[in-house]
């Protein structure tokens, strides 16, 4: 294979090879030791394989199973209007981001290395000469955040201590959360690998309690005349069962649904995270094929309402404070768990960027973590409350899909252009175009206004697709 073909477009930054020793060196400096066509194209781990199967394991589950399955389901009903359809979007969404994955795993098999998406599209796109990564470093820093993980633990933290959730508070807790975060990665990183794979296992049980709870009530409900439906169908002996019921209210307008499924997307986000540190995976190829679990028993629950879902089956000791503060913890191991930046400031585009893609003093990616921080915090405490969390999602879905529909073009054209090239796992082809016919179809939908031109915020419906494709 030509040299060519397989060094990245930037070199990797003098401050990395000062973490290096001298033999591993000539592994990525240009003119290096060459890769045989016949393999996967690899790369040297910088910090060494720390990486056991069972933390990438915990890497993924910690990453999907964050935030999300918590804060999206009630935005998800107040879009499409019922809950049947809300289902339907959630069993939608999870084969099209099991499609994604599919195309992610292909990939990773393939190229075992650190940075995910952004050595995939380098890989494929390799003119105009830096016009991918340039696209990929903006898009990570200026999207890649994690505030509302934040605002997560911090709402549920509030709830289950039974203090008052103001302004001030709630921002202040997820700050020194993203703070706390950052100082533990960035200065202690294997009690950082330590703490996330603690946290992994708590979040496991605690799906395992959510689900049992949810039989529970079904095969033994107690019926409260007091609670309604969020589509407005009085419940009487659980007639929100009932067909009719489930789709009454039902929004089927094309803008609804996509800011739903971008939602969905958000909550599957982290099936391809072990992706972006394939270089302290130990033995990345077989773990890759192997780690990725359906997940088949995620509940969705609303924002706080898993909590009161809790409270009104344990009682007000259990219910409201164990539970929440169990949720509380499934948002801080997301956060801790996150793509960080700093493949991106490896490789030289940001200002200051030996000092940022250097392993000193801690011997971890500090750099990359400051550049996570920043943009994290600052979303965190700048916008008022309100549509903001809804508003964030849909910022991020929508050109996430623009990268997603780029990746799955790329494969097939990889496999036109290098069909002899070993895949160790190769992607069912109709899931490839299955993902890329939604991709078009996803960002065809802000010119489809909806029939009350209202979308899931009180502003102008298409204003997440404006701010995220000018950011």
């Amino acid at each position: 294979m030509d040299d060519s073909k397989i060094q990245p477009l930037l070199n990797p930054t003098f401050a990395l090879y000062e973490t290096l020793s001298y033999d591993s060196i000539r592994d990525i400096r240009p003119n290096g030791r060459p890769v045989s066509g016949r393999s996967t194209i690899s790369e040297p781990a910088t910090y060494g394989r720390n990486l056991t199967w069972t933390s990438a394991y915990i890497l993924v589950i910690s990453r999907v199973i964050g935030s999300g399955i918590f804060a999206t389901p009630g935005s998800i009903v107040k879009s499409v209007g019922s809950v049947g359809l809300a289902l339907l979007v959630w069993l939608v969404g999870t084969i099209l981001a099991a499609c994604g994955l599919a195309v992610s795993m292909e990939f990773g098999c393939m190229l075992p290395r650190s940075g995910g998406d952004k050595v995939y599209l380098e890989y494929t796109y390799r003119r105009p000469r830096f016009l991918v990564s340039t696209l990929v470093a903006v898009q990570a820093v200026f999207l890649g955040f994690t505030a509302s993980n934040c605002i997560i633990f911090s709402k549920y933290t509030l709830f289950a201590l039974g203090v008052e959730p103001t302004e001030y508070r709630q921002k202040a807790r997820a700050a020194g959360l993203m703070t706390a975060i950052t100082i533990v990665h960035g200065c202690f990183l294997k009690t950082g690998i330590w703490i996330q794979n603690l946290l992994g296992w708590m979040k496991i049980f605690m799906i395992a309690a959510m689900t049992l709870t949810g039989l529970w009530v079904i095969l033994f409900p107690r019926v409260d005349p007091s609670l309604s439906v969020s589509n407005g169908v009085e419940r009487t002996e659980y007639c929100v069962f009932l067909w009719d019921n489930l789709w009454a209210g039902s929004n089927w307008s094309w803008s609804s649904l996509s800011t739903s499924l971008f939602k969905v997307f958000y909550s599957y986000a982290g099936l391809n995270n072990v992706n972006n540190v394939l270089n302290e995976v130990q033995d990345p190829i077989r773990t890759i094929k192997s780690v990725f679990v359906p997940v088949d028993d995620i509940k969705d629950s609303g924002e706080l309402v898993g909590a009161l879902l809790f409270e009104r089956v344990f009682g007000q000791h259990v219910g409201r404070t164990l539970f929440p503060l169990a949720i509380a913890i499934s948002a801080a191991g997301n956060v801790m768990v996150v793509t960080f930046s700093w493949e991106i400031a490896r490789q030289g585009f940001l200002p200051f960027s030996s000092m940022l893609s250097s392993s000193r003093p801690f011997n971890s990616h500090l750099g990359g973590l400051i550049v996570h921080y920043i943009p994290s915090v600052l979303v965190i405490v700048l916008p008022p409350p309100g549509d903001v969390n809804s508003f964030i999602l849909d910022v991020e879905g929508y050109p996430g899909q623009i990268f997603t529909l780029a990746i799955a073009v790329g494969l097939l054209v990889v496999r036109r252009r290098q069909p002899d090239l070993p895949r160790p796992f190769k992607a069912w082809l109709p899931a490839v175009w299955l993902r890329i016919v939604i991709c078009v179809a996803l960002l065809a939908a802000p010119f489809i206004p909806p029939p009350d031109r209202k979308g899931d915020v009180d502003f102008f419906y298409a204003t997440y697709a404006v701010v995220g494709v000018g950011m």
